[in-house]
């Protein structure tokens, strides 16, 4: 299931960034994260991806979901210019952020190669 994320609750589960200078992911599972907008047509297609997806790797990825108009602060700490764009967050690493609706099969091997899975 995908979980819908506030700015509080971004903070609270993936990073602070407003106390933490460097990244440092606070999950313990690799994560995905969409940055979409309710009125954006691209966004409504993944929405349907991501889901399947969140049962396909349930227990292997935390899956998660941020409204760009709600979450105006967030977005523009992620620097967020389009939707939907994707924060791949791996359990170790550096998070990679891809823009544009993604296929099925382009999400299944980004968590392969960027999150191990």
């Amino acid at each position: 299931m995908v979980e819908v994320l506030t700015t509080q609750s971004f903070k609270e589960k993936i990073f602070d960034y407003a106390t933490e200078k460097n990244w440092k992911y606070k999950g313990t599972k690799p994560a995905i994260i969409d940055f979409y907008a309710t009125w954006c047509g691209p966004c409504k297609a993944v929405a349907p991806v991501l889901e399947e997806l969140s049962k396909d790797y349930q227990g292997k990825i935390d899956f998660y979901k941020v409204d760009t108009d709600a979450e105006m602060e967030l977005s523009a700490a992620f620097g967020i210019r389009s939707v939907p764009s994707l924060l791949f967050i791996p359990a170790d690493g550096e998070p990679q952020m891809a823009a544009g609706a993604l296929p099925k099969h382009a999400f299944i091997d980004a968590f392969k190669e960027v999150l191990g899975v």
